[in-house]
């Protein structure tokens, strides 16, 4: 059995891989809630933004992390294909999710919960372990099935408990702590599936197939932790239907006592003079 190193790095890659875990969930619960004070194309277009920002944040934790994976007497190299499409499949499953909910209506909400967290949870971990797929190293990988089926457990409350928070908790001050507990949770599903793992590694002198970690994984990485950092400066720019609704009232114009015009007196005013 080769001796796997979960953390080459030291705590860099668990800390930085569970703050862009924390980003991607506090920027999606925030679009999230933007999403259900919305209507029509406005609300799609904050549940994309919440899917692929969810989505981006827990495929970029997870192979944040995996910078710091490495397996003793074997190189390791990235199926690109494969790798792409474990990104697919995080942005597509946490859409089915979050749509399942934005579009949800009294009782169908806490059905629709429950299927979008379970949906959700077992898409995350389809991403995680077809990001496992994609290694290709000199030897054999084997799971231990009781730590996989854990690992599942965990992906589906963790999804279940952001979709819940997405329905219920409005204030910045609550959703920056959902988001913390959120991104423990999906870093815990991440190394419960990577205690699973054990390698076999038979050495060889064989070029690997695939892109290594810096040619393909770091650089992707990169850009969607800029996309998740340029969105959540966005969002955060961007006023809320309260704050909308506020400035126009303020842009009203009034009476002299202080009370707003009604525009359909004053039209009614200005046509009989």
């Amino acid at each position: 059995m080769g001796h796997l190193d979960h953390a080459a790095f030291g705590w860099l890659t668990p800390v930085l891989s569970y703050a862009m875990a924390c980003i991607g969930a506090a920027l999606g619960l925030r679009c999230t809630v933007r999403a259900l004070d919305a209507t029509g194309r406005s609300r799609r277009n904050w549940l994309l933004t919440a899917a692929s920002a969810i989505g981006s944040g827990i495929w970029t934790m997870h192979f944040v992390a995996m910078l710091g994976f490495g397996v003793r007497g074997t190189d390791i190299r990235y199926d690109v294909p494969l790798t792409v499409l474990s990104l697919v499949v995080a942005m597509g499953v946490v859409g089915v999710g979050v749509f399942a909910v934005g579009h949800g209506h009294g009782r169908d909400r806490v059905r629709s919960l429950l299927i979008g967290g379970l949906t959700t949870g077992i898409g995350v971990a389809s991403m995680h372990y077809l990001g496992m797929a994609a290694l290709r190293l000199h030897g054999q990988v084997r799971y231990d099935p009781l730590l996989v089926g854990l690992s599942v457990l965990i992906a589906v409350a963790a999804a279940t408990a952001a979709l819940w928070a997405a329905l219920h908790i409005h204030a910045p001050a609550a959703v920056a702590v959902a988001s913390l507990v959120m991104g423990a949770a999906v870093s815990s599903m991440h190394y419960t599936g990577m205690l699973a793992v054990s390698v076999e590694v038979a050495p060889s002198g064989a070029a690997l197939p695939g892109a290594t970690v810096m040619q393909f994984v770091f650089p992707l990485a990169v850009g969607l932790g800029s996309y998740l950092f340029i969105t959540a400066a966005f969002v955060a720019l961007s006023p809320t239907a309260g704050e909308r609704a506020a400035y126009a009232f303020a842009e009203r114009p009034t009476e002299p006592d202080g009370h707003p015009v009604d525009a359909g007196a004053a039209r009614t005013r200005t046509r009989t003079y």
